[in-house]
């Protein structure tokens, strides 16, 4: 018998990709169906896009799924999930879209899934508006390790926007039930890097970047690393700041674009951090919103944070749509704020 259901809304909270992708994902590891309207209602071309796509057609491809409106510019989805299966998975975007995403998206699923798995994606790895591929390796899977799940990455080749062509491996054991993460302070700083990664672009950009990060954050010659890359994996840049403390590693970066100055792409990156280091929290924005859903399918947890975005609010909502949970977000008084997941917030 199918359950029934699940209305969304697409339209609200941020009105992007996050309440697709948070659907799926906990749709995957609930057996929940649902539908989906007003698909990234508020971006400048609503409906699914390739990397959208892909992700949908990943998470049915994991479980069996029965799909109506799976399509380019679709704007309404139905979705219903079979089982899960642990195996060996191919998914390529065909673009510059986010491999990031749509690994995030069945990841928490094969964690539940029966066998281990194997996971190759295709399309871009280091892009704007997604986190690169070294995000998740440094700061977003240690945490998860923490929480007991068993994933490793392999970095292929770099895809950069708009050509793409980048590609990473995964390799993820089941881990049926993941412990709680009470994560309230960074600890000690350990150590502190920057690395600028580029491709077929002027080695003078990289080195640009680098000397404004040096001057901006006070880092001398031996935290700075230019990254040069074979020219068939470019054009592109991607400028990489890395801060690993006791408790977590937070990475943040920039990208060239053109008609824009190296020097303004490196101050905007340095100003992450510079917020960051500043809120005094344990985890910056980015991170924030990624480990809602984990710490919600452990059934607790806690972390530090500065101030909520508005994806980390809607992605709480679509949590909680699917989940027995509370996510209370409450300002200390310092200015951060405490994230608290759980049956009793």
């Amino acid at each position: 018998m199918v359950n029934e259901y699940l209305e969304l809304d697409g339209s609200e909270g941020e009105g992007g990709g996050q309440v697709l992708r948070t659907a799926l994902s906990l749709s995957l590891c609930t057996g929940t169906p649902f539908r989906i309207v007003n698909i990234r209602a508020k971006r400048k071309t609503p409906g699914l896009m390739r990397q959208h796509l892909t992700a949908v057609r990943a998470a049915a491809e994991i479980c069996g799924a029965t799909v109506e409106g799976d399509r380019a510019g679709s704007q309404t989805l139905g979705f219903a999930p079979g089982l899960v299966r642990g195996g060996d998975y191919r998914f390529a975007i065909g673009t510059a879209g986010s491999c990031t995403l749509v690994f995030q998206t069945v990841l928490p699923a094969l964690l539940r899934a029966d066998a281990p798995s194997r996971v190759e994606l295709q399309g871009g790895t280091h892009n704007p508006m997604s986190p690169p591929f070294h995000f998740l390796e440094r700061a977003f899977l240690p945490l998860l390790r923490r929480m007991g799940a068993e994933v490793s990455l392999e970095l292929q080749r770099f895809g950069f926007y708009p050509a793409g062509g980048g590609g990473f491996s995964a390799h993820i054991e089941p881990a049926p039930r993941l412990r709680p993460l009470v994560l309230e302070e960074r600890g000690p700083r350990v150590q502190a890097y920057a690395e600028s990664f580029i491709a077929a672009l002027p080695v003078h950009i990289a080195r640009r970047e680098l000397d404004v990060v040096g001057k901006r954050l006070g880092w001398n010659a031996e935290q700075l690393h230019l990254r040069g890359l074979a020219n068939d994996q470019g054009p592109g840049n991607a400028l990489l700041l890395t801060l690993e403390h006791e408790q977590v590693t937070e990475v943040f970066s920039g990208f060239a674009e053109k008609g824009v100055a190296a020097e303004t792409v490196a101050e905007r990156t340095v100003e992450q951090a510079r917020r960051y280091l500043a809120a005094g929290a344990a985890v910056g924005p980015y991170l924030a919103d990624q480990l809602l859903l984990p710490l919600a399918l452990a059934g607790a947890g806690s972390f530090t944070t500065g101030t909520p975005s508005q994806h980390a609010i809607t992605n709480a909502g679509v949590i909680r749509r699917f989940l027995d949970v509370e996510i209370r977000m409450e300002r200390r008084d310092d200015g951060a704020f405490r994230v608290g997941v759980g049956r009793d917030g």
